[in-house]
């Protein structure tokens, strides 16, 4: 037999032109680039922010137990710690802060830091990109996964017994504390940057004010309103959240709560990679008729 010549058929890659591959591969990753870069479309991110309105009275309900602390809600945090400035300039005996005092000091300055963080990598990012809103989710869940080591390690029980005592008094526990405040002010930064009725996600103060004088508060109950709709369901998850983690805290303990916070946070920061963008993510005009043209001559790659 003789050997096939120069430009028969057998010579011709089953895949197609030499280095296609790595075309198609380089072209996955701009079209993936493109989609994590690309903007959400606010109107459809009502799963992830109702599910962040979860997280936080989750959260908030495992530090409050534990110490009478809030992770996320710091108007409290900050009267606790002017009530205790008040207390030592009126009273001589008093020389410093309440171990719960110096909790509620951790988690204030901690929140400011993880929103200070979060909206600094946010900007730089995009904060409405996917990328940013599923990355800053993933890193609030790392945060959740340390506390839940520390909490562990410090051996600390996860309910007090009394309103001046703290089952948290160790650094670990501080650390703790620290890390599930940060992580609710990157929560809380993300959720402000969308600009949603779900208000920052973590204080809804403003969003009662909102949901009461709303002028449709009592008008058509029944008939389908976004905005008061939205307000009562992120009213109703973070108290959902709340209850939810005070129950598991007598099954599972501190760390259970928080191992489960951190795996919901991860589903959440999947979630944000589902969300509609504002345009449409096909390619451009250009990029397909350049697709068209490489598949009529090479054929189409798997």
């Amino acid at each position: 037999m003789q050997p096939p010549q120069n430009g028969s058929a057998a010579n011709t890659p089953l895949l197609g032109k030499p280095g296609n591959s790595k075309k198609n591969i380089a072209r996955r990753y701009k079209a993936w680039r493109k989609y994590l870069h690309a903007d959400i479309d606010p109107a459809h991110a009502t799963g992830p922010l109702a599910a962040f309105c979860f997280m936080t009275g989750f959260i908030d309900a495992i530090s409050f137990t534990a110490a009478f602390v809030w992770c996320g809600f710091q108007t409290g945090n900050f009267a606790q710690l002017a009530l205790a400035v008040g207390r030592i300039l009126s009273t001589p005996n008093e020389r410093g802060l309440h171990p719960a005092d110096i909790l509620a000091l951790t988690s204030l300055l901690s929140f400011n830091v993880g929103a200070f963080a979060g909206g600094r990598i946010g900007d730089r990012i995009g904060p409405h990109t996917r990328a940013w809103l599923s990355g800053g989710t993933l890193i609030q869940a790392i945060l959740t996964l340390i506390a839940a080591a520390c909490i562990y390690a410090s051996g600390e029980e996860s309910i007090s017994t009394g309103r001046g005592v703290p089952a948290w008094n160790s650094a670990l526990s501080s650390i703790a504390m620290g890390l599930m405040a940060a992580s609710l002010g990157i929560q809380g930064v993300i959720g402000k940057r969308i600009t949603s009725n779900f208000s920052t996600t973590v204080v809804l103060t403003a969003l009662w004010i909102e949901f009461v004088s709303d002028p449709k508060f009592l008008k058509s109950p029944m008939k389908r309103m976004v905005n008061r709709d939205n307000r009562i369901m992120a009213l109703f998850v973070l108290f959902a959240g709340a209850v939810l983690a005070r129950v598991a805290l007598l099954y599972v303990e501190a760390v259970g709560a928080l191992l489960f916070a951190a795996v919901l946070r991860v589903a959440i920061a999947s979630w944000w990679l589902t969300v509609k963008g504002k345009f449409d993510d096909r390619e451009t005009d250009d990029e397909v008729s350049e697709n068209e043209q490489e598949e009529q001559r090479y054929g189409a790659v798997a």
